[in-house]
């Protein structure tokens, strides 16, 4: 079992309105997103749940996931500590728009979800699975 972060690159089809848990009613624009996560006791089980459709809604990137118009097209991995998952959301937020209180209610980021105007994450040092 791998323990680590993964960052799950985001296709949203056309513009949408979703409630999303405690952050309410959130506009996401088509396009690309990133969303960093971790998974420290098994993070093949954890992407797999991600890319399922048959899920409970749990965590705010369940909510988006569940909308038709938004689908996993890649998924990044890097073996690492929890904190590594912050490092690398503090990484985006510096040159991409952030949704603000999207999937960091356990930590004190201002988001884990970005929208990426090219998709480049070369400089994140996580693999893609």
């Amino acid at each position: 079992m791998i323990k680590g972060v993964y960052v799950l690159m985001i296709k949203v089809k056309k513009d949408i309105k979703l409630t999303i848990g405690s952050l309410g009613r959130l506009s996401f624009k088509k396009g690309s997103y990133a969303y960093v996560g971790s998974a420290q006791n098994n993070l093949e089980k954890r992407v797999k749940r991600h890319l399922s459709n048959n899920k409970k809604l749990h965590w705010h990137i369940d909510y988006l996931l569940n909308n038709k118009s938004a689908s996993i097209i890649k998924v990044f991995y890097k073996k690492a500590g929890k904190q590594e998952e912050c490092g690398i959301a503090s990484r985006l937020s510096l040159t991409k728009d952030s949704i603000s209180g999207f999937g960091c209610s356990d930590c004190k980021c201002g988001s884990h979800l970005f929208k990426l105007s090219n998709g480049n994450l070369s400089n994140l040092g996580v693999k893609v699975l």
